[in-house]
């Protein structure tokens, strides 16, 4: 069975990725667009930093990032260019990026596991164990991070990270 201890290594594994695959890159890089419709980096990785915040809210952690300065990377928001102004550093998010990883971390590594198969309602009317939402937000999480391998490529790196 996976348990909440494992999710937070694979959690981990993902920022292990990210890490690795804007090692190098500018902040402008991190802005290059593919010419179809996609996000540059700089959004990918600030749309995971939002993805960790309700991780955090989700569990009910007392530390988490500031919704308002993440307007930019929530779902369905406009595409971040070479010309945007509202970009957040790509240093800067993965900075905050990791801060939430690590209060992941040290929550999931603690939390008991009647908390991991409480019910609870998270966007809305949706009811689901913590568990489960855990998993969701996982699957999210590696789907972006996946996007992360061609967006790198893109900012005209010739090589394989993993």
């Amino acid at each position: 069975m996976i348990d909440a201890a494992y999710l937070a290594s694979a959690y981990d594994r993902n920022v292990r990725i990210i890490n690795m695959q804007t090692e190098g890159l500018t902040h402008e890089e991190s802005l290059i667009q593919l010419p179809f419709r996609a996000n540059c980096m700089n959004w990918i990785v600030g749309h995971l930093v939002t993805n960790r915040n309700n991780v955090l809210k989700l569990l009910k952690a007392e530390d988490h990032i500031d919704p308002v300065s993440l307007d930019q990377y929530v779902r369905d928001s406009d595409p971040l260019t070479a010309d945007s102004t509202d970009a957040l550093p790509l240093e800067q998010l993965i900075h905050l990026l990791e801060a939430a990883q690590m209060n992941i971390s040290k929550i999931l590594e603690e939390i008991p596991s009647d908390q991991v198969q409480r019910k609870v309602e998270f966007f809305g009317n949706t009811e689901m164990t913590v568990g489960e939402w855990l998993l969701f937000f996982f699957f999210h999480d590696s789907y972006h991070t996946g996007q992360a391998e061609i967006l790198r490529q893109a900012a005209g790196r010739d090589d394989k990270v993993i």
